[in-house]
């Protein structure tokens, strides 16, 4: 028997991305693809990638009652929004993509949707935070020190994105001529994924200066993280390597590595390096699916006892 889905905000990247997911996963039967402005329209009209694959419909109703989960892909701010404003029934298992409930704070019921963090957590949960993109990667270079209470020292994280994560609508800094051929930082020391990034660490005698950059490819974001550290590379690889043993999609080389490696899957590689008294760690992620839509399916997987892998076997596009 298949779980019945439901989508939120279907018209954006994370929702094609899911989308495209979902339709060829072994357990899913998708109910409804929500947009206001595309009802009545085909999902091929906007996700064009999909065509042959998909007869979908977009709709402006749906029915929490008739679906075994939801999906939401809207713009920050609207998943609050959206569940205070509706019934939502105690059983519907909600996966959310924006960064609404990712803070503990706030995060109201919703579990922090890191599998390698909070796999036992996730797998009895109802209610899921997707993590940020860029939160992800950082997170994933450092989670092994962090368990060994290790960052004790300031950290340092150069990361660069693709234009994919600023979204679906057109912005100054999105257009191609101006992203062609260039890159710029933007938040320096300020960007919005870092609160989630310290509170799931939680290593308060580090301070992590974080310096996000708009790369001019589409996806995929490459991370370089170092601090100081008294392990030899060797040790580091023996923490690293048990660290993530059981991981589902997480992976550690010895050779240098690329973002081609990873775009196109739910994988985040890394890489260590050893430079003096500094550890080095490298670490790319596809930003729409280990970052966003990917993760959520892993979640999905998670929550309704499925393969961790089911519907994510996917090809690196450029090899």
């Amino acid at each position: 028997m298949k779980t019945k889905v439901g989508i939120i905000g279907g018209a954006g990247y994370t929702a094609g991305e899911l989308l495209r997911l979902l339709i060829h996963h072994p357990h899913v039967e998708i109910g409804f693809v929500h947009s206001t402005s595309n009802a009545g329209n085909p999902i091929t009209d906007i996700h064009e990638g999909l065509i042959g694959d998909t007869d979908l419909v977009f709709t402006d109703r749906y029915d929490l009652h008739q679906v075994d989960a939801l999906f939401l892909c809207s713009a920050h701010g609207d998943s609050r929004q959206f569940i205070e404003s509706n019934d939502i029934p105690g059983s519907l298992k909600i996966i959310d993509l924006a960064m609404d409930y990712r803070h503990k704070a706030t995060a109201g019921g919703f579990v922090y949707g890191l599998p390698e963090l909070n796999k036992p957590a996730i797998q009895k949960a109802v209610r899921i935070a997707n993590p940020g993109c860029f939160a992800t990667a950082i997170q994933l270079a450092l989670l092994p020190m962090a368990d060994k209470n290790v960052l004790k020292h300031e950290i340092h994280v150069h990361a660069i994105t693709g234009s994919t994560g600023a979204g679906v609508k057109p912005a100054a800094t999105s257009h191609f001529s101006w992203r062609n051929n260039n890159i710029s930082v933007y938040k320096a020391f300020e960007h919005q994924h870092l609160q989630e990034i310290c509170e799931s660490l939680n290593q308060a005698a580090s301070k992590i200066n974080f310096i996000p950059v708009r790369g001019d490819f589409a996806r995929g974001i490459f991370a370089s993280v170092y601090t100081e550290c008294d392990w030899s590379l060797e040790e580091a690889t023996q923490v690293y390597s048990n660290f993530y043993k059981d991981a589902a999609f997480t992976f550690l080389t010895d050779k240098n590595i690329a973002l081609k490696q990873v775009v196109n899957t739910n994988k985040c590689v890394l890489h260590l390096e050893k430079h003096d008294n500094k550890l080095l760690i490298l670490s790319v992620i596809d930003n729409l699916l280990k970052g966003a839509s990917g993760q959520a399916v892993q979640n999905f997987n998670l929550m309704f006892g499925w393969d961790e892998k089911a519907g994510l076997n996917l090809k690196p596009s450029a090899f």
